[in-house]
């Protein structure tokens, strides 16, 4: 039996500002990412900054790729 190999696509995305980023926000984005099929893998401030970046994952599936096509078709037009 031949397993197949599970291919991802990620999100990376950073929120907030120099003054800090509110705990709503993260909560609200969040939400909207796993609504989408997102799973958050990392979050982290980069340094020297009250922003937030979080990185997340989801399977990269058939409906997925073409939307990602479509996508690139319209930001190349």
């Amino acid at each position: 039996m031949t397993e197949e190999i599970k291919q991802w696509e990620y999100r990376v995305q950073t929120i907030g500002s120099v003054f800090g980023t509110k705990d709503e926000l993260i909560q609200d984005t969040l939400d909207d990412w796993g609504a989408e099929g997102w799973e958050a893998i990392n979050v982290f401030t980069p340094e020297g900054s009250g922003k937030i970046t979080i990185v997340a994952k989801r399977p990269l599936t058939e409906r997925t790729r073409r939307m990602r096509n479509v996508s690139q078709m319209r930001q190349g037009s």
